[in-house]
């Protein structure tokens, strides 16, 4: 099973009904139950300024990635200043708010598993504090996290990788050069770089969230997975083959694709491709991948 849809932002502008736990907030559900998902929720979301989501806790995990604006995210009782390219992970259980002190629009990109409990379910997941947020104080003690520092949790930011001739080169010496892990990690394979934000390394414990760059001629062959992908293209244009079905993708658009559902991507234009993907759950240790054309020898044999 599988979906493909656009990111429509005109609902921004009809902000939700202000309440005790939010003001001048807007979301929108681009994959959920709806598209046949069982395990993700990935959705967009705007706050106005001067909005604000109230500091609350859910039983779900989510995570979520700066578009455009300015955030202010408090979390586990820090207040972070994020800007277009930061992320974060909100762990099951920790407390944590949302506000836009900018006078502009604040948007971003949030998926979260398991799904949200709709409002008939009988119980709640998410507990929102008694007593709303100040934007104002917010704002006076948000500072922009200090990336490098081992001691930051849960909050991370990428660039975007550049063309593997240059994020592959090694120009600084040995000795002396910058420490790097898994956790600053590039995989690149097939004219494809992958560049994990969220994971299990991050904090995350069922989902993950990560950036996808394809180098013009990248391409990734016909395969499925366990577990639910979801695909939200921010640049460049590429051709996808969704169990069976071809379709040109374009900056806005998203596709979601469920266990099993066939998929492959191929970039047979003229510029580098990138989009944002998610999994749920997290994929396993061995066998995430099953090849198409690995298992087709039996068929034939």
């Amino acid at each position: 099973m599988h979906s493909v849809g656009h990111v429509d932002w005109s609902f921004t502008t009809s902000p939700q009904p202000s309440s005790a736990t939010s003001h001048l907030l807007a979301r929108k559900v681009l994959v959920g139950r709806d598209q046949g998902a069982v395990h993700t929720e990935l959705a967009v979301g705007a706050l106005q300024p001067g909005g604000w989501l109230g500091r609350h806790v859910h039983s779900f995990e989510e995570a979520l990635y700066v578009l455009e604006g300015e955030l202010l995210m408090e979390l586990d009782g820090h207040v972070h200043r994020l800007q277009p390219g930061d992320y974060t992970v909100m762990p099951i259980g920790v407390r944590h708010g949302l506000a836009n002190a900018n006078n502009a629009e604040l948007r971003w990109l949030s998926v979260n598993t398991p799904l949200r409990l709709p409002p008939d379910a009988g119980r709640r997941d998410t507990f929102f504090d008694k007593e709303p947020p100040s934007v104002a104080e917010l704002d006076a003690s948000a500072v922009r996290p200090p990336f490098g520092d081992p001691t930051l949790r849960w909050i991370g930011h990428y660039d975007g990788t550049p063309p593997q001739s240059e994020a592959l080169a090694i120009n600084d010496p040995a000795r002396g050069r910058r420490p790097a892990g898994m956790d600053t990690a590039l995989l690149a394979y097939s004219g494809i770089s992958v560049k994990m934000l969220v994971d299990r390394v991050f904090g995350a414990d069922l989902l993950t969230m990560f950036t996808v760059d394809y180098e013009i001629g990248g391409s990734a062959q016909q395969h499925d997975h366990p577990f639910e992908e979801t695909y939200f293209f921010v640049a460049g244009e590429v051709e996808a083959e969704l169990d069976g079905e071809t379709v040109t993708l374009r900056p806005g658009d998203v596709v979601f694709a469920g266990v099993g559902s066939v998929h492959g991507f191929y970039n047979t234009g003229t510029e580098r491709v990138r989009w944002i993907e998610t999994q749920a759950p997290q994929p396993p240790v061995r066998h995430a991948y099953r090849w198409l054309d690995h298992w087709r020898r039996f068929e034939e044999g």
